[in-house]
């Protein structure tokens, strides 16, 4: 199983979408910011499908979520999904690794 970070940074990397698992319902999102916030792993991703469990406006909705709890499980192409704002008004991460470009 590759490493959940460097599956991400590829996912950021070619405008991918992922299927994922966190705190229990699936999601689908487009990554958009992978680092770290207070030394933990984190991704900022627009979700546009799926379930949460405040449920997820028409349009989809910005995600941060830490990596320690979250099952990625397909990575696909497809239209990319992003939400209004500039990604660098952000408080997801706060030392960036990798950035979508835009």
């Amino acid at each position: 199983m590759p490493d959940l970070t460097a599956v991400l940074r590829d996912a950021i990397e070619k405008k991918l979408s992922v299927s994922a698992t966190y705190n229990g319902y699936v999601r689908e999102m487009c990554p958009h910011v992978l680092g770290t916030k207070k030394g933990k792993q984190h991704c900022f991703f627009f979700q546009f499908a799926g379930q949460s469990s405040k449920g997820l406006p028409a349009g989809g909705e910005w995600r941060c979520i830490p990596l320690s709890g979250l099952t990625v499980h397909k990575v696909y192409g497809g239209p990319w999904h992003t939400g209004e704002g500039p990604l660098e008004e952000q408080t997801c991460v706060d030392t960036v690794d990798i950035q979508v470009a835009v």
